[in-house]
């Protein structure tokens, strides 16, 4: 449970250093990251490098008992590199180079800049890698950010049809398994295969897929490139990287696999103003976040890495700069969101930034400091967490706790992909689906690990396929031999590996499993609606649920009808232990489905108020107030009679007011 915070000595006069270091024990903090963006300041022209700076940044920090994140600081080469060879630049899908003046202007694809890359981290390494200070390292800086996993150039080109020779061995299984012969695309080699660019109306689906497993591709053999090199230069040293939240383009979990610890860079206000959510929803939670933005990403993470070991490397401090509306957090947020992070399993919560800048692109994100140096309400919260932290850690022994979940929600990059490519519906939306679907698990009070299709399900009670459009033999075994209660949703098992529809027909490999096949589908039009009734000889009662957006024609093939129109037809199916959903729910909807799914699979689940979230950490419970009232909850809602004096508050109250925390001891 440690705090850290981004810190750019680079950007402030040198004679600040002794006295922000200083600033930031006194504040509680431990962990300090630096130089993700100054390439050229250590190296301003072709090999000639200038460390001085660094060497007495790093000692200052480090004579004031700070630990170092040291950057690789790839994601922003300099001008005269650039210049020397501006092939190395990203270009966009209308066959225009993304210029200079920004950041992450380089093209993963470019064999010259990942030379470039590699040369950059190993004179870094080896300058710093076994320096006492320097406890983990980052790779580059937000991989992706700005759309730029995705680059058309000429390199790219030519890596891509390299890509899809080692993939499909011969250019005759390319065609088969993609079907060119629709629209005559049938391709005679590889070379003659183009990325899906500048075609008259949308590529080939099989292709755009490919594509994008290319690009994701490419970002973990840049990554691993990196880490490589900080292995053999830094031994004993942790490697992260800080992935951004709500992010598909590549696939996290395969850049994970190089990674000790998985980083997300956390913004709550900006996520809720930014993403999917309707407008009432936005208002709602304008000045704190959406409840479940931060946990949906810390359970996410916290699944990447073996062990379970994970950080937030950028969280929101104050008011950001970068959303269409950026209110300024509410007293608490700041406190909440931490806290809320380590309780998820969180080891540390580092902020974005210590001090905000009076100039530049990010002029107007908040930091922990103000431009005229004083704390901002962002460093007066900080300083009561780590107060608060050492009174609990002085309290209660906190050894290797972990988080324990008997829900899994199965995340696929994959099909996040295949949903973009086509979604059949414009408002369709796969991750608004998962989030959705988490969101309702939360507000049930239960804890939900997420995890990807390769990870074990045996030991969890109920595992929800919320969007999963191909199934693999691997997962399909695992789903058929659990005995868990199993939620799939709508479009699952839907597509082959080639983004052709599956076969057998929908749900595919999960039809003898979930006993429907599919024979119709439909996208809805906006504010169309479907009512839903309980199957039930008598007929038709009470709508006791809608679906909207996505409509799926059912024949139940052994399953049992649940939820049905109003014709009588199944929407929402049962087989043995597992539940067919074949529509989009809302929110309440979803929650009552849920609640009445986990129950059957023996979970105590709880009916939250609005804005209350609670979560579970070895023998630690919070509950977290996201609300405007205050809101009353305690442990005993989830013991059983004869455990009800089996706990103790440690901090807070049972009744917990607007944007604040309780803290439970629970044996």
């Amino acid at each position: 449970m440690q705090l850290g915070v981004c810190y750019y000595p680079e950007q402030w006069p040198e004679s600040y250093w002794p006295s922000d270091a200083s600033r930031m024990v006194d504040m509680g903090i431990s962990h300090v990251r630096i130089a993700e963006f100054a390439w050229s300041l250590i190296e301003p022209a072709p090999g000639q490098f200038d460390w001085a700076w660094l060497d007495r940044a790093i000692e200052t920090l480090h004579s004031a008992g700070l630990k170092i994140i040291l950057c690789t600081p790839t994601a922003t080469p300099p001008k005269w590199l650039i210049d020397q060879d501006p092939s190395m630049l990203a270009v966009d899908a209308n066959g225009n180079p993304k210029r200079f003046g920004s950041r992450r202007h380089y093209c993963f694809s470019s064999e010259k800049f990942r030379t470039q890359s590699r040369r950059i981290t190993s004179a870094i390494v080896s300058r710093y890698g076994n320096h006492p200070a320097v406890v983990a390292w980052q790779t580059d800086n937000e991989y992706g950010c700005h759309s730029t996993v995705q680059s058309f150039s000429e390199s790219a080109h030519q890596r891509y049809r390299n890509w899809l020779a080692k993939r499909y061995g011969t250019v005759h299984k390319l065609n088969a398994a993609w079907g060119t012969a629709f629209w005559s695309q049938t391709y005679r080699s590889f070379d003659e295969i183009d990325p899906p660019m500048q075609t008259v109306t949308e590529a080939h689906p099989a292709l755009r897929l490919d594509w994008r497993r290319f690009g994701s591709d490419e970002v973990v053999e840049f990554n691993r490139e990196q880490v490589d090199i900080i292995r053999a230069g830094s031994p004993g040293r942790l490697v992260t990287h800080n992935f951004m939240g709500f992010f598909t383009e590549f696939d996290h979990y395969k850049v994970s696999q190089n990674l000790d610890v998985a980083a997300l860079d956390s913004y709550p206000i900006g996520f809720t103003q930014m993403f999917f959510l309707n407008a009432q929803e936005k208002q709602q939670w304008a000045e704190v976040g959406h409840p479940d933005i931060p946990s949906f990403h810390y359970d996410l993470y916290r699944g990447m890495c073996k062990g379970g070991k994970w950080w937030v490397m950028e969280q929101q401090p104050g008011p950001v700069n970068w959303a269409h509306w950026n209110p300024i957090p509410k007293d608490g947020m700041v406190r909440l969101w931490t806290w809320q992070a380590m309780m998820h399993g969180c080891g540390l919560v580092s902020y974005f930034r210590w001090r905000q800048t009076p100039y530049a692109q990010e002029q107007m994100h908040a930091g922990l400091l103000t431009p005229d140096d004083s704390e901002a309400q962002g460093a007066v919260e900080v300083r009561q967490l780590a107060n608060e932290i050492k009174a609990l850690t002085d309290h209660v022994p906190l050894p290797h706790l972990i988080v324990k979940a008997q829900v899994a929600l199965v995340f696929d990059y994959e099909t996040m992909w295949m949903a973009e490519i086509q979604p059949q519906g414009l408002d369709y939306n796969a991750l608004e689906q998962v989030f959705r679907i988490y969101s309702a698990l939360r507000s049930l009070g239960l804890s939900v690990d997420i995890v990807s299709t390769d990870a074990d399900l045996s030991i969890y009670s109920c595992i929800i396929l919320a969007a999963q459009w191909n199934v693999s033999d691997q997962l399909l075994l695992q789903l058929t031999q659990s005995t868990a209660h199993i939620v799939v949703a709508s479009r699952a098992g839907s597509k082959s590996e080639h983004m052709s529809i599956s076969q057998p027909m929908p749900p595919g490999a999960l039809m003898r499993l979930a006993g429907v096949k599919v024979q119709r589908v439909g996208s809805m039009a906006h504010g169309s609606s479907v009512p839903l009734f309980v199957a039930s000889a008598a007929g038709a009662q009470h709508a006791i649920a809608t679906g909207r957006r996505w409509i799926e024609d059912l024949q139940c093939a052994g399953a049992t009808k649940w939820w049905v129109n109003s014709q009588g037809k199944p929407i929402v199916t049962r087989h043995h232990q597992l539940t067919y959903v074949g529509t989009c729910l809302d929110d309440a909807d979803w929650r009552n489905l849920l609640d009445n799914v986990c129950t059957q699979a023996g979970l105590a689940t709880q009916r939250l108020a609005d804005g209350l979230r609670i979560s579970q950490w070895g023998p630690l419970t919070l509950a977290a107030n996201f609300a405007e009232t205050a809101a009353a909850w305690s442990p005993k809602a989830l013991l059983a009679q004869s455990q009800t004096q089996a706990h103790k508050i440690l901090l807070g109250d049972t009744l917990i007011p607007p944007q604040g925390i309780a803290i439970w001891q629970v044996h």
